[in-house]
């Protein structure tokens, strides 16, 4: 007997000394309350609510609600299956921006994680290896790099115009722009031209694009099968790709500076290492989905405004017809014509500030930290959220009026107009992205006028912004004398 009470006090106090370690260490570590918020219901948490506002075209109020109730820029929830404290404001943004790798790093959804599979399996060598991409991406996308791209895009944009929209009285703007996104990022990243590839490529990454958002069921006929069926299709054409191009380059066919596939083929580390075919598979196909879905809504986007505000669509007509008098008939637009094309620049950026393609994005902290005063415990997911600060009237007032000056000088206030993310994980892909938007712009400004077919089409999100009918309008032939 005497032994039981010696066993039990020594497990008495082996429990109390964890206790008071592991009480002691939260304390000094998390020195803070957790913010304010509910987990909702179980398992699905608020994840249906989240959903709901975005697929109803509203995705801001699921934020907006949660500001007023709790009184606070930072709030907990449960997204996703995950713990979540959602940021919100420019403090909240500057904050994750500036700490990006130190405090909180990139996550992605386990439904995200099995559509895209990665062969870099840790999360520090994943970690290592999109660091390692953000800076090769630069290197291929910057403006000087990009400069040489103009005349392929505007010709591109011209023989789209011709065969897609031209001889139409109606068309669907958002399928028909995908296709033009896809086809531009099909040449350049990949000099991949055939349309009838490029066809058979479109459609894998349609299923697999609607695939990623549906419930992760893994069986046989669900979108989410579907999708990493077609994941892994996309995956194999790379590859084959990649191994015809390594032999075209040793028999000198193919130009070390033609593409980006080129590029990370050519490309070593410090160690002097070539890249893994798989990981440049991996790297192509993210940036294939990155190179036109959010293109494709951004110009959709600006179609379906400067439909709703002709005294928009005239600065912009009115701009784009100069730098089109300049031209010779058959002159390509070169770099300086995109320098040019200021006002529509601002309208495209406050396309993007109403109605940016991505509403947010997801973190995981790293370590236990405070932010504004609440403690956010190590593993915890992150959201920011575009809306936050893109409709905050104390950052932009009257947020819900479509106004471009608000990008004339300085422009806005740092870390409120985030649409291609911030600090190291903002989208390097930003110049690629504006020329591609300024050359679309040009070029339907210049051959029509249209008139929305749907007054009031519903926006949603699906994971990317978009209309929920494809954007069906009218198209007008300017007038001889426009």
């Amino acid at each position: 007997m005497e032994l039981l009470y010696v066993s039990l006090l020594c497990l008495f106090v082996f429990l109390a000394s964890l206790f008071i370690h592991f009480f002691y260490k939260n304390k000094f570590a998390l020195s803070g309350p957790l913010p304010p918020g509910k987990i909702g219901w179980p398992v699905f948490g608020e994840t249906l609510e989240f959903l709901y506002t975005g697929c109803k075209g509203h995705p801001e109020k699921f934020i907006f609600d949660r500001i007023a109730k709790y009184s606070s820029n930072v709030f907990k929830t449960h997204l996703l299956g995950e713990q979540t404290a959602v940021f919100c404001g420019a403090s909240g943004n500057k904050f994750l921006f500036t700490n990006e790798n130190k405090l909180v790093q990139v996550w992605w959804p386990n439904s995200v994680k099995k559509v895209f599979p990665s062969t870099t399996q840790t999360s520090t060598s994943k970690e290592a290896e999109a660091i390692k991409l953000r800076k090769m991406l630069p290197n291929f996308l910057k403006p000087e790099a990009l400069q040489r791209y103009v005349g392929i895009m505007d010709h591109m944009a011209q023989c789209h115009f011709a065969s897609d929209w031209e001889n139409h009285d109606q068309v669907f703007v958002f399928p028909l722009t995908k296709h033009y996104t896809f086809r531009i990022a099909c040449r350049l990243f990949l000099s991949i031209q055939d349309p009838n590839y490029v066809a058979k490529f479109s459609e894998h990454f349609d299923v697999l694009a609607s695939g990623v958002i549906s419930i992760p069921l893994n069986l046989p006929g669900t979108p989410f099968n579907r999708a990493i069926k077609a994941s892994n299709f996309i995956r194999k054409e790379l590859m084959k790709l990649i191994k015809q191009r390594k032999i075209d380059l040793g028999e000198g066919k193919a130009s070390p500076t033609q593409d980006i596939l080129s590029y990370f083929l050519l490309m070593c580390d410090e160690n002097g290492k070539l890249m893994n075919e798989l990981d440049i598979a991996d790297k192509i196909l993210g940036l294939l989905i990155g190179g036109h879905d959010t293109i494709t809504s951004a110009c959709t986007s600006i179609v379906k405004y400067l439909a709703e505000l002709p005294h928009i669509y005239e600065g912009v007509y009115q701009e784009q017809m100069e730098i089109a008098k300049s031209k010779g008939p058959s002159e390509l637009l070169n770099w300086e014509d995109i320098k040019k094309m200021k006002y529509s620049w601002n309208v495209a950026c406050e396309v993007l500030r109403l109605a940016p393609p991505l509403q947010g994005a997801f973190r995981e902290a790293i370590s236990d930290f405070i932010f504004n005063g609440f403690s956010i415990p190590k593993g915890w997911k992150i959201y920011w959220s575009t809306t936050s600060t893109h409709k905050n009237p104390e950052f932009f007032p009257e947020p819900e009026k479509f106004d471009p000056s608000r990008f004339e000088g300085s422009g806005p206030i740092p870390y409120t107009f985030v649409p291609f993310g911030g600090g190291p994980r903002m989208c390097p892909g930003l110049e690629y992205a504006r020329l591609e938007i300024l050359v679309f712009m040009h070029h339907i400004v210049k051959r029509f006028k249209w008139k929305k077919i749907i007054p009031h089409e519903k926006i949603i999100v699906n994971p990317i912004l978009i209309p929920a009918k494809g954007l069906p309008v009218w198209l007008y032939s300017h007038e001889p004398d426009g």
